[in-house]
């Protein structure tokens, strides 16, 4: 017996042997990452930052990991069988007119359309709604591969003069060139270096804009921008002649923004340490003498000017409203204590707008859109109705305009532009698009799911009719959980292939969003972060709870600090989920204020230098430093872009080299760096198409699923 035990154990030892050198022969060749030495300290904790040198993006070794990373991604993606069907069935839903809400500037109609594939859509002009569409701006022509694009454009008032912003490959920092409207010839020299800014034109003498000094040392990409500046360019001079209006060192704030009331009587400055909070500024541009007036002094909440008649301001605020509130007061005495309610703050968060003389408010109710007409007093005089439940945007034009055009969509109803007669209220189909999509085949639930704290979330779940519910459908979960940001109903292309091949897409609206106002906001910020994790963890729950899925189907996925949320949540629970695809994530949270803009993120995130406890937070979830020896990870395709200034490609890089040398198990753990791209903006239709027949070849190969359209297609 004893005997017949040891051959036992023994022929277990060979099959775990044999098991483990044939999973050793299937693990994907990744490339070598070299680890350095270096080591930060914190509050007297060590921190190793082995691959550390990954962040110069502009380094030959940098450049070497990259061509070899991608080698080995596309060698893999390539090997999927049914990818390149995946591919054709998104060009072809791709392929059709997209036409986008005109706007009157001067004797014209201006409206954006792409035909179909192009990869950047143009920029057409009428004379009257009647009048023949001709080509204005042509973007296509900026690069062959359209990695040139649009990034901001601006009419001066008579509609004479247009100035328009291009990116290159993605980045933030712009070009600025003016053209005359009628002959289409540039006027003035090129403006370089603007940043996070647009074009706010006085009259036809020239226009304010904002930017930062170039980086001194190190990359232009990743280089840390401090110091905003708001300047004043009069056309026909130099840029290096442009007059400084406000920031720079005298007066340091990390963003700063302008804009003229439609009479151009005001310049409106907005200045900014983070992405939440903002003192107000004002000038009134009718007296040369006059000097920039303060409104609000502070940081602790957000404001603009929506519009003004006369001397009378009507500002909005979340002071003292944390779902927001438009209150009205005079030029003479503008500080918050005369301010007086014109819309009172609700249970709902607003947003508004002015046009035809009209206020319109916009309220968000449990993420979906909900439109109300006042007069410029406050006085309601009507609900809009919508053509049905979902996202609308564009109430907004001239004061003296009897109509404008607004754009509606949910998830299951492609952005279809409408005409609304401000007098009567009435909207009229204006142009609605052709897509390969029959809605009535799928359908949209929302639910509400209990949080790890037994906080109420708010989740859409959209589906073909007639799903099983039996833990078997692939599922793609998606969120994003901070800045304010709130995701509403929208319509996606490219999501189309997913559903129609039996797949659930769902879209939790959790903390740190915008979705409930302030609180909702602030709920998910700094020391209440993991609220923002636990949250998406719920949700994953919830769906395989209720059978929608199981973690063999599931795959999370976020951009920005959306992929922050994934890294985070793959880290803290990798049997969440089968796959995983954090885009452009903020990795590495206790650097991330050290590159571009990053620091204006603490109001959400906090920094590693504020406190000991700030920190050993940040630290406890930093999914750069929470990858763990020995631990099997879900399939995982990190996805970044070469000439990503907004969130550095860094992040994302020393995510998945710790991936690669920790993660234990036959999951793929990837990276697949676009290249001549940025955080997003901009991006070629090309590449769009190819990076999502990337991602859900990706996802359904490695939950082993092989999608209806590849058998249709065998």
């Amino acid at each position: 017996m004893k005997h017949l035990f040891s051959i036992i154990c023994l022929m277990s030892l060979i099959i775990s042997c044999t098991k483990e050198e044939k999973a050793k022969e299937e693990s994907l060749p990744y490339p070598e990452t070299v680890k350095v030495d270096t080591v930060d300290v914190y509050f007297g904790t060590e921190v190793p930052d082995p691959y550390r040198w990954l962040e110069d993006d502009r380094s030959e070794q940098t450049a070497q990991w990259v061509k070899a990373q991608n080698d080995v991604t596309f060698s893999y993606l390539n090997d999927i069988p049914f990818k390149d069907r995946v591919k054709q069935r998104l060009e072809e839903l791709f392929n059709y007119e997209r036409l986008y809400a005109p706007n009157k500037h001067g004797n014209y109609y201006y409206f954006y359309k792409n035909d179909g594939l192009q990869n950047q859509s143009v920029l057409y002009r009428k004379k009257g709604m009647d009048g023949e569409p001709e080509i204005f701006i042509d973007p296509n022509t900026f690069k062959e591969d359209g990695t040139i694009s649009l990034a901001g454009t601006s009419f001066s008032k008579d509609g004479s003069l247009f100035g328009y912003l291009i990116s290159e490959g993605g980045s933030d920092w712009r070009k600025g060139i003016v053209i005359n409207t009628e002959t289409k010839e540039q006027v003035g020299d090129t403006l370089r270096d603007i940043k996070f800014s647009g074009l706010d034109w006085k009259g036809n003498e020239g226009f304010y804009y904002s930017s930062y000094d170039k980086p001194k040392s190190g990359s232009v990409l990743s280089g840390k921008t401090q110091h905003h500046k708001l300047y004043y360019h009069k056309l026909g001079t130099s840029q290096s002649e442009d007059k400084m209006i406000f920031g720079g060192e005298e007066q340091p704030r990390r963003y700063i923004g302008s804009y003229l009331t439609e009479d151009e009587r005001f310049l409106v400055i907005t200045a900014a340490q983070s992405t939440s909070g903002n003192e107000l500024y004002i000038k009134d541009l009718s007296d040369p003498e006059s000097e920039i007036v303060t409104i609000i002094d502070n940081f602790d909440n957000d404001h603009y000017v929506l519009a003004n008649e006369d001397s009378r301001l009507l500002i909005h605020t979340n002071l003292g409203a944390p779902n927001n509130r438009l209150v009205e007061t005079d030029i003479s005495n503008p500080a918050p204590g005369s301010w007086k309610d014109v819309i009172p703050e609700t249970e709902n968060v607003l947003s508004t707008s002015t046009a035809g003389g009209k206020i319109f408010a916009d309220y968000m109710v449990d993420a979906k859109t909900e439109v109300k007409q006042y007069d410029l007093s406050g006085k309601l005089e009507r609900n809009v109705e919508l053509p049905g439940i979902g996202t609308a945007w564009g109430f907004g034009g001239e004061m003296d305009e009897s109509e404008l055009y607004y754009t509606f969509t949910s998830f299951t109803y492609p952005s279809t532009i409408f005409r609304y007669d401000i007098a009567t209220g009435k909207s009229t189909l204006y142009e609605q698009p052709k897509v390969d999509f029959n809605p009535d085949d799928y359908e949209t639930k929302q639910v509400f799911y209990e949080s790890k704290d037994g906080t109420k979330v708010p989740m859409f779940i959209v589906y073909k009719k007639g799903i099983e519910l039996n833990g078997k459908n692939p599922t793609y979960l998606y969120s994003y959980g901070g800045f304010n940001v709130s995701l509403q109903p929208s319509f996606s292309t490219s999501r189309i292939v997913w559903l129609e091949n039996g797949g659930i897409y769902a879209q939790p609206n959790i903390r740190g969003g915008g979705e409930y106002g302030e609180k909702w906001h602030k709920a998910g910020t700094k020391m209440q972060k993991q609220n923002v994790f636990d949250d998406f963890i719920a949700s994953g729950e919830y769906l395989i709870k209720n059978k929608y899925t199981s973690s063999d189907y599931l795959a999370i996925a976020g951009g920005s600090n959306g992929g922050l949320l994934v890294g985070a949540t793959m880290t803290q629970r990798p049997d969440l989920a089968k796959v995983a695809f954090p885009a452009v994530g903020v990795m590495d949270m206790l650097r991330y204020n050290k590159f571009t803009a990053g620091a204006g993120w603490a109001s959400d995130y906090g920094t590693a230098e504020d406190s000991k406890e700030m920190f050993e937070y940040l630290h406890g979830y930093s999914p750069v430093h929470n990858v763990k020896q020995g631990v099997e990870y879900p399939a995982t395709m990190v996805t970044t872009a070469d000439h990503d200034d907004r969130v550095v490609p860094a992040h994302s890089f020393k995510f998945i080299a710790n991936l690669q040398e920790k993660h234990e198990g036959d999951n793929p753990v990837l990276i697949r760096i676009e290249t001549d791209a940025g955080h997003g903006a901009g991006t070629p239709i090309s590449k769009t198409i190819e990076q999502q027949a990337d991602i859900y070849s990706f996802a359904w190969y490695n939950m082993g699923v092989i999608p209806p359209l590849a058998k249709s297609a065998q």
